[in-house]
């Protein structure tokens, strides 16, 4: 019995001496809780959007997570300091957004001083899709002005049922976790040419790519027969057959 005690005094002054825990390692570093030795495999932290992080309750200070849909949705390791969530690159993930900024799936080129905006996709999602259904006239699909791309898209989906037009490509994409971009206005397709310089720098930097010097498809119909468009080597706005091959970059609203 006294062998018995005296093995589980030991045991237990061993486990409050020693209270580091090694992986891979005999003797863990004296400053590490948890030293992990590889040379085939690395840390994984909890993977989860940005919204799930958000729905954490009280998270501690020091918490990591990789956000899944940050950086154009390439991911962005983040780290819970102060009062905020912080990316591990700087930068608060709560700081007010900037033109040019990376959120939610694209790129933002468009603020409307209320906390919205509008969103660029990193990569044109055509080269020669057509707007569609040439002599056809679709209700609704006139809206010119920011805000109405949206409205557009939906309306030429109802009212034009031709698989891969344009608007089509658009409406049914999935590009960083979210499923609801559509084809720019008009206007929201000037505002893009406005600021592709830069889209073009962050979408790049990001494993993106550039605009075309090309004719971009604008969501905006103006006859039966012809859509607005716009060449983004100049900046001219057009309109022409709805059956002509353009471009097609996508956006979203947030």
């Amino acid at each position: 019995m006294k062998n018995i005690c005296t093995l589980l005094a030991a045991v237990l002054l061993t486990a409050t001496t020693y209270a580091q825990i090694g992986i891979n390692i005999e003797t863990p570093d004296a400053s590490a809780a948890l030293d992990i030795t590889s040379t085939t495999g690395g840390l994984l932290v909890p993977r989860m959007t940005a919204a799930q992080r958000d729905a954490i309750t009280s998270p501690s200070q020091g918490l990591i997570i990789f956000c899944t849909d940050c950086a154009l949705g390439e991911g962005e390791l983040q780290i819970k300091l102060t009062s905020s969530w912080k990316n591990t690159i700087g930068g608060d993930v709560n700081d007010p957004l900037a033109i040019g900024d990376t959120y939610q799936g694209g790129v933002v080129f468009y603020l409307d001083g209320n906390g919205g905006g509008l969103i660029a996709a990193p990569t044109d999602q055509s080269a020669g899709a057509q707007w569609g259904c040439q002599g056809t006239f679709i209700s609704g699909a006139d809206g010119t002005a920011i805000g109405t791309g949206n409205q557009n898209t939906t309306d030429i989906e109802l009212g034009c049922t031709t698989a891969g037009t344009a608007a089509d490509i658009c409406a049914n994409l999935t590009l960083g976790g979210y499923t609801d971009w559509f084809l720019p206005s008009k206007d929201e397709l000037n505002k893009m040419w406005l600021e592709r310089e830069t889209i073009n720098t962050t979408a790049s930097a990001n494993g993106g790519s550039n605009f075309s010097t090309n004719w971009y498809w604008s969501s905006t119909e103006v006859t039966t027969n012809n859509a607005w468009l716009q060449i983004f080597a100049n900046g001219s706005q057009f309109n022409a057959n709805k059956d002509n091959a353009g471009y097609v970059r996508a956006v979203r609203a947030f």
